[in-house]
């Protein structure tokens, strides 16, 4: 992209206020989504990596939670989701 006078960086020339805005709130939820993915992404590797059963059904809630979110939100599709709880749910 390149630098609008406006300071933002957009890829085609945004004509009205509106579209200015969306820009920046666009940015803002990208940012916020991705950290929410990485997040739950870095909770589910944790899960898979528990050493015992007990401490897996400790961390199980959380993730599950974790998933679930993204999948209200429509970071990730609710057919994903159920199917990383599917697959979670086994190794508890």
């Amino acid at each position: 992209g390149f630098d609008s006078p406006t300071g933002y960086k957009t890829k085609i020339m945004a004509n009205h206020k509106s579209a200015l805005k969306r820009i920046r709130s666009d940015e803002t939820k990208k940012s916020l989504n991705k950290l929410q993915h990485k997040t739950t992404r870095n909770a589910i590797k944790k899960l898979k990596e528990a050493k015992s059963k007990k401490e897996a059904a400790k961390l199980y809630p959380g993730v599950v939670s974790l998933i679930d979110k993204l999948a209200k939100k429509n970071v990730i599709h609710k057919n994903k989701a159920s199917n990383l709880k599917s697959k979670l749910s086994k190794l508890k």
